[in-house]
């Protein structure tokens, strides 16, 4: 394994990085359930990783259904609570501290087991997830109920295929 290729090509280094506050407002609420916060788009990364803070607060359940991704990995690391984390086999309960990583095509999914629980979420290389959670939020939003070919379509536009 080597260092990837250089990104960067200055001699002294610039003034670059951005603080993200712990106690700032979440830039999505998904059906008063869960909060997203931001922290680093792949757009605000150069598309090298996508990493999102996901606080759970409503009744443990819920979740996405056991799924993977062709374009990137995912990874979970646990803040707070119990996460439920399926890995194309079983469920195993995540306590705080615990990582998960799943690579591009690995079946999974987690779900609340403790609320309120909160985890980091990666995508790496970096991919507009947050397009896939605003529409995740506003179909909650309106209540529409979505048939199999328009959920088919909205997992296909956002590299996620249901198992």
């Amino acid at each position: 394994m080597t260092y990837p290729k250089e990104l960067y090509h200055g001699e002294r280094g610039e003034v670059a990085g951005r603080l993200w506050k712990g106690d700032s407002a979440p830039d999505l609420a998904i059906g008063g359930r869960t909060d997203v916060h931001y922290l680093a788009t792949g757009a605000t990364t150069g598309g090298q990783y996508g990493l999102y803070r996901w606080d759970m607060k409503g009744e443990p359940g819920g979740g996405p259904d056991p799924h993977f991704h062709r374009t990137m990995s995912e990874s979970f690391y646990v803040l707070s609570g119990g996460v439920g984390l399926y890995n194309g086999e079983e469920w195993t309960e995540a306590a705080p501290g615990d990582f998960y990583f799943v690579p591009p095509g690995g079946i999974h999914a987690f779900r609340n087991l403790q609320s309120p629980a909160s985890m980091l979420i990666l995508f790496a290389p970096g991919a507009p997830r947050e397009g896939y959670f605003e529409e995740l939020a506003e179909i909650v939003a309106s209540g529409r109920e979505l048939t199999e070919e328009e959920w088919n379509d909205v997992y296909g536009r956002h590299d996620q295929y249901m198992v």
